[in-house]
């Protein structure tokens, strides 16, 4: 009964730690989430910059493997340059380190009082006050954290089964680094871990050298996370995630033999031995950045070798005919087929969020992003070649169609940023957190995720055949769309007046999908504007009455 006690305490203190992290991590990006992502992107012109890019944002937001995914996602804009990006990484790793440095400082006793602060700017109205206020909550309660964990490892002394499972580690050190690592990966946080390994070592139960053993697994296990994450990514970011995870896993395979010699030199230079793993970890990632940093640019060309480029797909415009832009109705047809095709694009998107949000599968997701490049890129392309024929003189009706099509191309390419920034995010919330809307809620999105669906067809229809008729309708559909939206919203609203349990953890996601339907059907229904213009009857952006 004692010892299950001890454990219940100790895998409190490490939820609470880890609930602290991630609290510190959501209050910076609230507050300076912007400012942070755009110092990465643009502080990478010099090794030196690069460095402490990446060493400022891990301290910053208490997770490297965050800096990672953003430092991914830059390579894949092609904002930053692989091997500054290495280097970006060798920085955060520092910067992780040192937080865990300073958090073993001895200042727990501050935590109240950071509390306090947080909960006070917490409750201002200003956005960037709420954030940090939110930070500092999560700083004081990875300080309570540490003081919990002390008394949660404190009976761990007399435990004589943790003594010999000690020991038995302390004999087999792959073992213990790759247990180390598993918890690392498990807790996506090596500070985490990092911290759990500093309570042991303060019982006096870890050696010097399985104390820096257990450190090095900390840090290989936290490289894991963001190869993970970016799995799916194309393979500039895979590259940039798995060179990481490549130099701390070469950093602990000539590390670890040499375990015992680091912790007798460490103790040596007279740190204290409780405070011996944030030490070694410290020293670990400043050797291993000294190592590495020269050869971020070798490693950057192993890594084109090791990750393959993604399989090329015909990414050139099918339909612009550069041959044609000598016959401007055969260079408008064919802008028109290409705007077709993106429009497919779009359907594509719409059809995987959709599915996503029906049967609870991130799967269908995953391709997203891509089909959006391509919307750019191919929406870019049209306006392009449009413009180039512009240039030769056209007659009023061609020039009046070509600007038809380059103003549907931009909404369609405005679809496409809604669908990737908005409904897909929430629709993988939705799934990721496990949320369920009410039966009336669902249906009433679903409802409104089919008829977005149809009006995208229907427009694509219009486009090609200029339809007055099918024009009329679809200006009835943005009438209808604004109706349906407005009456989820209010039966939302209804069922949150009626406490419904379901309605009130759904309640930001479903208006949020509501709103973002209703732009796309915006977006959608502007195809029909130029024809019911041409007729007179547009006015104002919207239908004339017969009376008029």
């Amino acid at each position: 009964m004692e010892s299950t006690i001890v454990m219940i305490n100790l895998f409190g203190a490490v939820a609470l730690l880890l609930f602290g992290l991630a609290q510190v991590k959501d209050g910076v990006t609230r507050a300076f989430g912007a400012r942070l992502r755009t110092g990465l992107a643009t502080g990478t012109r010099s090794g030196g910059r690069s460095f402490l890019s990446g060493f400022v944002a891990t301290v910053a937001l208490q997770s490297s493997t965050a800096t990672a995914l953003m430092v991914a996602s830059f390579v894949e804009r092609d904002l930053i340059a692989p091997a500054m990006a290495q280097i970006v990484l060798l920085g955060a790793n520092v910067g992780t380190a040192v937080t865990a440095w300073i958090v073993a400082t001895g200042i727990e006793w501050l935590s109240p009082l950071i509390i306090l602060v947080g909960i006070v700017l917490y409750r201002r109205s200003s956005t960037s006050q709420q954030g940090a206020g939110t930070a500092l909550i999560g700083i004081g309660l990875m300080l309570l954290s540490l003081q919990l964990l002390s008394l949660a490892t404190a009976p761990i002394r007399q435990s004589q089964a943790l003594a010999a499972f000690i020991t038995l580690l302390d004999g087999a050190w792959p073992v213990a680094l790759i247990l180390s690592a598993a918890m690392a990966f498990i807790s996506s946080s090596s500070l985490a871990v990092v911290v759990l390994i500093l309570s042991l070592a303060s019982t006096g139960v870890l050696s010097p050298a399985l104390a820096v053993v257990l450190v090095l697994g900390a840090n290989l296990g936290g490289a894991i996370p963001p190869v993970v994450a970016t799995l799916s990514g194309l393979a500039s970011a895979r590259r940039v995630t798995l060179g990481n995870l490549i130099v701390r896993a070469v950093g602990c395979a000539i590390a670890m033999p040499l375990a015992g010699y680091a912790g007798a030199f460490l103790q040596g230079l007279g740190f204290s031995p409780a405070k011996l793993p944030v030490d070694a970890h410290l020293f670990f990632n400043i050797a291993l950045a000294a190592v590495a940093w020269p050869f971020s640019p070798v490693l950057s060309r192993l890594m084109l070798r090791m990750v393959p480029a993604d399989p090329r797909t015909d990414e050139s415009p099918k339909f612009l005919d550069e041959h044609a832009l000598g016959t401007p109705v055969v260079a408008v047809a064919s802008a028109t087929r290409e705007v077709l095709a993106v429009g497919d694009l779009i359907e594509r998107m719409l059809i995987r969020t959709e599915t996503a949000f029906n049967t609870n599968d991130l799967a269908p997701l995953k391709e997203i992003p891509l089909l959006e490049k391509r919307v750019d890129y191919l929406q870019q392309e049209v306006k392009v070649y449009l413009s180039r024929l512009g240039r030769n003189g056209l007659d009023e009706d061609t020039s009046r169609r070509s600007i038809v099509i380059i103003d549907y191309a931009i909404n369609l390419e405005h679809i496409g940023d809604i669908i990737e920034k908005g409904l897909s995010e929430q629709v993988a919330k939705k799934i990721g957190k496990g949320l369920a809307f009410s039966d009336d809620g669902f249906a009433e999105l679903k409802r409104l995720f089919t008829m977005t669906i149809d009006n995208l067809r229907v427009a694509q229809t219009i486009l090609v055949t200029r339809d007055f008729n099918l024009a009329c309708q679809m200006m009835e559909v943005k009438v209808d769309v604004r109706r349906l939206e407005k009456q989820s919203s209010d039966r939302h609203i209804a069922r949150l007046r009626d406490g419904r349990a379901d309605s009130l953890q759904t309640s930001s996601l479903h208006l949020d999908m509501l709103r973002d339907l209703k732009r796309i059907n915006a977006h959608i229904v502007s195809v029909a504007h130029p024809i019911l213009d041409e007729s007179g009857l547009l006015n104002e952006s919207r239908l004339r009455t017969a009376a008029e």
